[in-house]
């Protein structure tokens, strides 16, 4: 499957009423990520605007709430008034340091209190899809599998999509194909995809690997 084919499965499958109604996946939440080769990102971006404007400008049952993750951190930083003091502080402490304030301002790593999260959840409406985008704009600073986590646990009435700039075993998120993966067994893949790695080719499932030689 070659990414167009893939990216056209997109709509067909946000519109079954299974995946709307969360119904088949053993009542648990309803959370896919649908992962590609970070070559394809601008391919990827056009594809989710289209589909984004297609259903909310049309009479559907439900709507599309796309959550870029780069530009959530960009407006709070610039609403709390410390967006310039974070490009003066890159160029005084380099971009290590200020990554380490913001996920500290921000606490991205807080169970409860992850400001990220909470922006989500007071934004997100009734009967939407979630698309969760800038995934790769957004790192070092933001790791998909917190956000997962946390939203996992609080947001769960309507099905959530993670755009994802690398490969999702079922198990692992490896971010660009290259950065060392998370564990991250929560989601479903929204497109299954099957990728081929020298001598072997790995297909991600909801509970492990499956090798095939």
């Amino acid at each position: 499957m070659n990414i167009d084919e893939k990216l056209s499965k997109i709509e067909p499958k946000i519109k079954e009423p299974s995946f709307l109604e969360n119904k088949g996946l053993s009542n648990e939440v309803g959370y896919y990520i649908f992962d590609y080769d970070p070559k394809y990102e601008l391919k990827v971006r056009e594809e989710v605007s289209r589909i984004k404007n297609k259903i909310n400008n049309s009479s559907y049952a439900f709507t599309i709430k796309e959550f870029d993750l780069y530009e959530i951190i960009i407006d709070i930083l610039n609403e709390r008034g410390y967006l310039e003091k974070v490009f003066n502080f890159e160029e005084k402490k380099g971009i290590e340091f200020t990554t380490k304030a913001i996920i500290s301002l921000l606490k991205l790593n807080s169970d409860n209190n992850n400001v990220i999260v909470n922006y989500i959840l007071e934004r997100t409406p009734d009967n939407c899809v979630v698309f969760l985008t800038g995934v790769g704009k957004a790192y070092p600073i933001l790791r998909s599998h917190n956000v997962l986590n946390n939203l996992h646990q609080k947001l769960d009435e309507v099905p959530v999509v993670l755009f994802f700039p690398g490969q999702y075993s079922g198990r692992e998120l490896v971010l660009f194909n290259t950065i060392e993966g998370s564990n991250y067994y929560r989601a479903f893949p929204l497109i299954r995809w099957t990728y081929a790695n020298k001598k072997h080719v790995w297909k991600g499932y909801r509970q492990g690997y499956q090798r095939s030689n």
